[in-house]
């Protein structure tokens, strides 16, 4: 099997389509008009990414229907009793009221003195060859006033940082499925979002032999589509994955 360009240019051709989206978190995006609240969803929605995805779409549901119809506004204005008191007894998981809570006040707070989730990115940005550097400084400024464990990972780990890389897709990335809201961060900087399955099928592929989904993996993988797509290395990472979940392996 000859795994180059026009390979996965097939796939991408037959996968990426919005009538494919469903069941994924992305969905969420779409109910959503204003830059502001697809964002802030969007970091919601990758960030609550684990576990069986029928329960993500629920307790997702679950967390942003108190928000209303614009999610950004809602949270700026909320009290942090407020937000409190909305999740107390919600639970998914790891991630009880308490996190949740702490989570949508960070969020609150991210807006607040930034301005927007973006132009936290962007302050922290070197403009290195990929993002892992910005993502880092991101995390630590979100995470200023306190972290949710469940829910942001700590950026002086060495992790792949999957649903945050994720969340990068969705914000840069603009294609039939991808929504690309955020405008300056080129595509070619982005790390693949690395979970169990892409790693699978990176090793299957031959792209990796390594083994664990930690951050030099999901560089490696990064890189193996870097040479086949210099522009847009991860272009392939929802067509791949999708394809692997309605059980046509690609390999």
């Amino acid at each position: 099997m000859t795994t180059d360009r026009v390979f996965f240019e097939n796939i991408y051709a037959k996968w990426n389509k919005p009538e494919y989206i469903h069941p994924d978190p992305l969905e969420f995006i779409g109910k959503y008009e204003n830059a502001a609240d697809k964002e802030t969803v969007g970091f919601i929605a990758a960030c609550m990414a684990y576990g069986n995805v029928t329960q993500i779409l629920a307790h997702l549901e679950t967390a942003l229907s108190p928000l209303g119809d614009r999610p950004a506004d809602f949270l700026k204005n909320a009290a942090d009793s407020e937000l409190k008191n909305i999740y107390a007894f919600f639970r998914y998981r790891f991630t009880d009221g308490e996190q949740l809570s702490l989570f949508m006040t960070d969020i609150k707070y991210a807006l607040i003195s930034a301005g927007s989730l973006e132009n936290m990115f962007k302050a922290g940005d070197d403009g290195d060859i990929t993002v892992k550097n910005a993502l880092k400084k991101f995390l630590r400024a979100f995470n200023s006033r306190g972290r949710a464990v469940s829910l942001t990972p700590d950026p002086e780990l060495d992790s792949s940082f999957k649903r945050v890389n994720l969340f990068l897709r969705w914000m840069v990335r603009k294609d039939n499925v991808d929504p690309g809201i955020w405008r300056g961060i080129p595509t070619s900087r982005l790390i693949v979002p690395l979970d169990t399955h892409m790693r699978q099928t990176a090793i299957s592929l031959g792209m990796t032999v390594r083994k664990d989904t930690g951050m030099k993996t999901a560089l490696e993988i990064t890189e193996f589509f870097r040479k086949i797509n210099p522009e847009d290395p991860i272009k392939y990472d929802f067509s791949l994955t999708r394809s692997g979940i309605r059980g046509n392996n690609p390999v």
